[in-house]
């Protein structure tokens, strides 16, 4: 207990002063008009979230929220850490850029450059208003600084040997599977977002904050953390340039969204905590003024969706149809046997939730009719073969395919398809919830 009180004992002068040295000091180094745009690398961005992120739990900790003095010297912390945050994963998108087996990369990678461009420089701005206001506040501001020797970027020319060899990894067939899988439903679920043309202010706004937000972004963002996660885990361990090409491809698909959410999704919470709407408070929208000032709102949405947002509908899209083909690369796949919907054969209901439940599993299966085979995941290829059925007067038809998708095909079979006799809806087994 003493050794607490001893700490305590220490002003919030002193103590403002510890916290803000090394912030005030990249702050003294980003300033500086000399300072060549190669250092800003991910050694100063994690240096900058690291000190602004202490500074800002400082002066949290003590109500610099709720103090018309301390309140703008807080926003310009959270400032900082956030574009440091978006700035570190962009970074890390650029730096890897050469071994991602992507299309369109050309593009993707000039667009990042113009985002990481407005980024930096929104840093550069906002570093001699800190400098500023810490000597408003009578925060002593350090005396020496640093120079570009201290952040050297993390490439080299060299490459370690590979002496790793991941090929002979186990990887097991039912990973493969499930991660497929739950990449083909996100990017189904991420698709109602896609645009093919760059979007105007007026219809950024229209979808931002109110269907595109840090809390949208921040969902499929650690859904895509997840599946990489899983990837890294019970697939495969090593990096991009050896062993199986098609799972290291998708794992840059995997890798490119991810950092891209990231960014997205600090971005968000940037703009709609400290530039949309920050409160009614006088003091609040003076300072909401004064950062927009520094940081372009519209700059920074353009950033967020024709780039961001943009490129992470490419690359769901583009990875999907990698993602179908290693999937039914590595399906277990079966064959079953179930009766005709009775009386009504297969029309709409039945048709949509036999399709419904193969684009839930992703993999391939056909509904086989005599010599003819139909896409089960397609409603209108069923509904044709609901016609042939039912002109031969068929009981009985075929399914084969991913064993997974059969089973409930069954399970749905064995309730009518979800229907009575005369086409009313029936509860569906538990086990098909997913299909309501």
């Amino acid at each position: 207990m003493k050794d607490n009180f001893d700490v305590c004992e220490i002003t919030f002068a002193e103590k403002v002063r510890l916290f803000s040295h090394d912030y005030l000091k990249y702050c003294l180094y980003i300033s500086n008009n000399d300072v060549p745009l190669q250092t800003f690398n991910k050694k100063l961005y994690a240096n900058l979230i690291s000190s602004s992120q202490l500074l800002e739990d400082f002066l949290d900790f003590h109500g610099a929220k709720n103090n018309k003095d301390w309140y703008f010297y807080r926003e310009l912390s959270a400032a900082v850490r956030h574009l440091s945050l978006g700035c570190y994963s962009l970074k890390h998108i650029l730096n890897r850029i050469i071994f991602y087996e992507l299309v369109d990369l050309e593009k993707f990678k000039k667009e990042g450059e113009i985002t990481f461009d407005f980024l930096t420089r929104s840093l550069i701005r906002l570093a001699p208003v800190i400098l500023d206001e810490a000597w408003r506040l009578k925060i002593p501001i350090p005396t020496d600084t640093f120079d570009s020797s201290n952040f050297p970027g993390i490439i080299t020319g060299e490459m370690l040997e590979y002496d790793i060899d991941d090929e002979n990894k186990d990887q097991q067939k039912k990973n493969i599977v499930q991660i497929a899988s739950e990449f083909i439903r996100i990017a189904a679920t991420f698709d109602q977002h896609r645009f093919y043309e760059p979007l105007d202010m007026s219809a950024i706004l229209a979808i931002v904050p109110s269907k595109i937000n840090e809390v949208e972004v921040r969902r499929f963002e650690m859904l895509v953390h997840n599946l990489q996660s899983s990837f890294d885990t019970y697939v495969i361990h090593g990096g991009y340039r050896f062993g199986n090409r098609k799972l290291k491809q998708l794992r840059a698909y995997f890798s490119a969204v991810l950092h891209l959410l990231q960014i997205m999704g600090r971005l968000l919470h940037f703009y709609e905590r400290h530039l949309h709407e920050a409160g009614y408070k006088n003091i609040y929208k003076e300072v909401q003024d004064r950062l927009a000032a520094l940081i372009d709102p519209e700059t920074l949405l353009d950033r967020t969706i024709n780039y961001g947002l943009n490129y992470v509908c490419h690359f769901l899209t583009t990875g999907n149809q990698l993602a179908i083909e290693i999937l039914n690369e590595n399906i277990e796949r079966s064959t079953i046997t179930v009766g005709v919907p009775v009386k009504l054969g297969f029309h709409a209901r039945p048709s949509l939730l036999v399709a419904k439940i193969v684009q839930y599993y992703g993999g391939q299966v056909e509904l086989v009719v005599g010599k003819d085979r139909f896409d089960a995941s397609s409603v209108l290829d069923i509904q044709w073969a609901g016609g042939k059925i039912q002109k031969e007067n068929l009981a009985k038809v075929t399914f084969e395919g991913d064993l997974r998708a059969l089973k409930d095909i069954e399970i749905l079979a064995g309730v009518n398809y979800g229907e009575d006799t005369i086409g009313k809806g029936v509860p569906l087994p538990k086990e098909l919830n997913y299909l309501k």
